[in-house]
């Protein structure tokens, strides 16, 4: 069965699951096909031009951009399960006159699209990977009493959304669609928000300051008392591979992490340890690298160095029985080693 132009013929293994993948050679997605793979999976990659970086390993459906009008049919052909990577992602540098239209046009707009496609197409699941974005920027320290009207020391899949920027909003928005198309069609949908996710070829500014330790370079971060979770982008995909098939993972909504959350000091340590190196860590107060960091119109990254954002996983634990697959310590391992 010929598949698109960008792939061969593929013959779609008896009783297995058979997926289509968005976002397939992205940092997420090329762990993920490894692991799908592996798992006996059959695995067709949505892409949007020919690519000479799957084709060998994987059969590809090429369909354009992801957008409201893209047609989807030669993909979805057959397929019994979407995995929905693909994404405008968080632009630290937006250059867009627009950017909320910019990411409903793709986040919102095509994953509907491809959702609505789905259905029509018979697919029995559409499991779909949001952003903790979608909860807000930050949580707060139980030590804050009483806290902030709204706050939360952790964020939990029942808070009320509240995404402060154009790429959280555009997440929430399809996330509240998927709901509805599932709700009308039948299909059953699988939420997933991660938080910061790490792992080999991690890139943006986890990888600047993986690369200051791996350089021995002083750094004004021993003395951030905060707590955050991050997610390895093995347990992430361990999670992703569990609620493709977990029966109780349908029409619900997940949070992932490591299960050990960390301060910045702490994180920078044990980079320092996976790396072999040692942790030069000066111990500047948080308000003075807030107000240096305010004077460069840095603030927004000081805020992620210094700030709480904290996820709750019990639901992932209690109804998936799910553990993650690995220490935060291995985690980092991996990541440094490249």
């Amino acid at each position: 069965m010929s598949i698109g132009p960008c792939g061969d013929s593929n013959v779609r293994g008896c009783g297995k699951l058979t997926i289509l993948l968005t976002g397939a050679s992205g940092f997420v997605g090329t762990e993920l096909l490894r692991r799908l793979q592996g798992d006996d999976c059959d695995v067709i990659a949505l892409v949007r031009a020919p690519t000479t970086r799957l084709v060998s390993v994987v059969s590809t459906v090429c369909v354009g951009e992801i957008a409201g009008t893209t047609q989807f049919a030669a993909a979805l052909a057959g397929i019994t399960t979407v995995v929905h990577l693909a994404a405008r992602v968080h632009i630290m540098r937006e250059t867009d006159a627009d950017p909320l239209f910019a990411f409903r046009a793709v986040n919102v707009e095509g994953t509907l699209n491809l959702a609505r496609q789905a259905a029509a197409a018979r697919v029995k699941r559409f499991v779909y990977v949001s952003s903790v974005k979608v909860n807000g920027e930050e949580t707060f320290a139980p030590h804050l009493a009483p806290l902030p009207r709204g706050a939360r020391e952790k964020f939990s899949e029942d808070d009320v959304p509240a995404p402060q920027d154009p790429y959280g909003i555009s997440k929430m928005e399809a996330e509240a669609g998927l709901r509805e198309i599932a709700a009308q069609t039948g299909m059953l949908v699988v939420i997933i928000r991660p938080p910061l996710v790490y792992g080999p070829g991690v890139k943006a500014n986890f990888a600047a300051l993986m690369r200051a330790v791996q350089r021995g370079w002083p750094l004004p971060l021993g003395a951030v008392h905060n707590k955050r979770s991050f997610v390895a982008l093995s347990n992430l995909v361990d999670f992703i591979a569990t609620c493709i098939s977990h029966p109780q993972a349908a029409n619900q909504t997940f949070l992932v992490s490591d299960g050990q959350d960390l301060s910045t000091t702490e994180l920078v340590r044990s980079m320092a340890q996976a790396a072999g190196m040692p942790a030069r860590l000066l111990p500047v107060p948080v308000w003075a690298l807030q107000a240096g960091a305010s004077l460069l119109g840095k603030g927004d990254v000081v805020q992620r160095l210094c700030g709480n954002l904290q996820v709750d996983i019990s639901k992932s634990r209690n109804l998936l029985g799910w553990v993650p697959l690995m220490s935060v310590e291995e985690g980092l391992r991996r990541a440094m080693a490249l």
